[in-house]
């Protein structure tokens, strides 16, 4: 184990937090509202997936859907590890990250990050990557204060519905 993530061990494990992470592996109708609250407030394009889409995530081999509840069990945030090999070893990829605008503040955003990354080192990742909007402020100053470095690189997308 390095002493980074034994750091970020530490990290979680001294900070008081009412804030619980959980795997999904059912979709219930409280988790597609929570959805449908929570992916506005990450983008404002898109709406909130259906039953059936976070029925498809869940199911996936290649994906984990982290769920963070606050102490009275609503659900506050999520987070989507994506896992897989190719030839130079397993990749994980955070991706749409969200806490609940009311909920900011509170350590769900840490808590699902650290879920994440004990997940990924628990399956053999070397590293996880994620992408941040420079808007997303308080995301960003999360990723870097839990170790995250900002790469020197070019992402590109290829849009499919033009």
């Amino acid at each position: 184990m390095s002493s980074r993530s034994s750091d970020r061990r530490q990290r979680q494990e001294a900070k008081p937090n009412s804030v619980v992470v959980v795997e999904a592996t059912a979709v219930s109708p409280g988790m597609v509202e929570a959805f449908a609250r929570l992916v506005p407030q990450l983008s404002s394009s898109s709406p909130g997936p259906s039953g059936a889409d976070l029925e498809e995530i869940v199911s996936s081999p290649a994906s984990v859907l982290l769920i963070a509840s606050d102490a009275s069990g609503d659900i506050v945030g999520s987070l989507t590890l994506a896992l897989f090999r190719v030839p130079t070893g397993v990749r994980a990829w955070i991706e749409d990250v969200v806490v609940d605008e009311a909920a900011r503040g509170a350590g769900a955003g840490e808590a699902l990050v650290m879920a994440a990354l004990a997940r990924a080192e628990a399956e053999g990742a070397k590293s996880v990557d994620l992408t941040s909007r420079p808007s997303r402020e308080g995301a960003n100053r999360l990723y870097i204060r839990l170790g995250f470095e900002a790469r020197q690189t070019n992402v590109y997308r290829y849009n499919s519905e033009r």
